[in-house]
């Protein structure tokens, strides 16, 4: 696993690769200026990616936003003295977020986070990492009821709530290749394993209801003529 740590301060960046090494990761780099962590970043897979949040010329908060446009399945892990930021960290993409000093109980538990994502084995299906507010799901693909586009992110529909992850509809409709998902609207995929009934409405749509929820999603008419087409040659 490669991690990065930008901070500014050369004791922090110092006291974090002592503890990181301390839990067993050694390839650690550490970067005091932020235009200068971006250009490795563009040229190096980091998987992990420790960030102050006040520092000169470019704050945490816009470096994340960057980096995540640059590589959207890095996990981000704030880092700062102050307590106020931590909603706000959140909302940028941050999966975790530390108060200074950071302690070695606190570093051990968000890596334990990670690493439970990394750690599927190769005959298990890779979940989809996803929050809300400050908690985290890891979501087997099976669960899934269906996905909204929101901005530069998704909603995924799970039993038992709604999750969002820092994907495109696109990017989840490409990771969930191979599997029984339709895309019935451009910003909406549905899993047909877990469809109930469909209705047509206006436009010939369709109104899709699922088994154990109360949601309902529309397609688009071109969607549910292609979901038609689609299903019909499930049922050959």
């Amino acid at each position: 696993m490669k991690i990065m740590v930008v901070d500014d301060e050369s004791l922090a960046l110092s006291r974090m690769q002592r503890l990181l090494g301390e839990l067993g990761f050694s390839q650690v780099s550490l970067y005091d200026d932020p235009t200068e962590a971006i250009k490795e970043f563009s040229s190096h897979n980091f998987d992990v990616v420790f960030l102050d949040i006040s520092m000169p010329k470019i704050n945490g908060l816009e470096l994340a936003n960057i980096l995540l446009q640059i590589n959207p399945k890095a996990f981000i892990i704030f880092q700062t003295a102050y307590k106020e930021y931590a909603l706000e960290a959140f909302s940028h993409g941050g999966i975790d977020y530390l108060l200074k000093p950071v302690s070695i109980e606190s570093l051990q538990k968000a890596m334990s986070k990670i690493q439970s994502f990394f750690q599927t084995s190769p005959n298990q299906e890779k979940k989809i990492l996803g929050k809300l507010g400050s908690t985290l799901y890891l979501i087997d693909v099976n669960d899934i009821y269906y996905i909204k586009a929101d901005l530069d992110e998704v909603i995924i529909r799970i039993k038992e709530t709604h999750v969002y992850v820092r994907k495109k509809i696109g990017d989840m409709m490409q990771l969930l290749e191979g599997k029984n998902f339709f895309r019935i609207h451009r910003s909406i995929i549905v899993n047909v394993d877990r469809i109930k009934s469909m209705e047509s409405v206006e436009q010939s749509k369709l109104q899709i209801s699922f088994k154990d929820i109360d949601s309902v999603v529309t397609s688009s008419k071109d969607g549910a003529k292609e979901f038609r087409e689609y299903l019909e040659q499930k049922s050959i």
